[in-house]
């Protein structure tokens, strides 16, 4: 479902460098036209449908390409973004409406940390993964010779 943007919703992010969507988008695809000051997807055939730039977005501005499939005749997906959570509002094509309600980031921005507190103690060309065996609560056996 690639994104586009809702032009009469979007604000420029109020005049700022760098828009919402641009800096949320992982793909580089999110502009601002400086003129109109409004954002848009410069390539809607590259975009990944991450969705970030629509759950990024404090205006609720971006909308969503529905596939055939997946929005037949009326049918909608919309991101409503809070300050610690997004809801997400399905409305089928039968008219029927179903929320869902997801938290978002628990910690500060630039904050996480990419070994999740494990220390890596294994060797390289090992089978196992990063934080395992302690992430899974074992040990690993090996075979004596």
């Amino acid at each position: 479902m690639p994104t586009f943007v809702m032009v009469e919703k979007c604000d420029g992010c109020k005049g700022q460098d760098k828009t919402a969507c641009m800096y949320a988008c992982p793909n580089d695809l999110m502009v601002l036209d400086k003129e109109r000051m409004k954002a848009y997807n410069r390539d809607p055939w590259a975009c990944w449908e991450c969705l970030c730039c629509a759950k990024a977005c404090p205006q609720q501005a971006m909308d969503l390409r529905g596939y055939a499939d997946f929005v037949p005749m009326g049918a909608s997906c919309t991101p409503l973004r809070g300050s610690d959570s997004i809801m997400w509002t399905i409305k089928f094509r039968n008219g029927m409406v179903k929320r869902f309600k997801f938290p978002i980031r628990t910690t500060e921005e630039g904050t996480a940390e990419p070994s999740g507190g494990f220390e890596y103690a294994g060797d390289i060309n090992d089978q196992t993964l990063f934080t395992e065996p302690a992430s899974l609560g074992t040990e690993v056996w090996t075979l004596k010779k």
